[in-house]
């Protein structure tokens, strides 16, 4: 298997809108096109079960 030692980019289309998935050694993001902020999720926080947690807390910060 290939290490993953550095960002890996993909674009994807959800509904009509274009995405941006940055998948790196710290974990994944998922941006809107065109965008600098989107939803993160680290691979320790999926790991421990703590990914649901993780994202309402970052979406609540995101909302001020």
């Amino acid at each position: 298997m290939t290490p993953l030692d550095k960002p890996l980019k993909r674009e994807l289309t959800i509904g009509d809108t274009a995405y941006t998935l940055v998948v790196d050694p710290d974990g994944l993001k998922l941006t809107e096109k065109g965008r600098r902020r989107g939803v993160e999720l680290r691979w320790k926080d999926l790991v421990s079960g703590d990914a649901a947690l993780a994202t309402a807390l970052q979406a609540s910060l995101e909302a001020k």
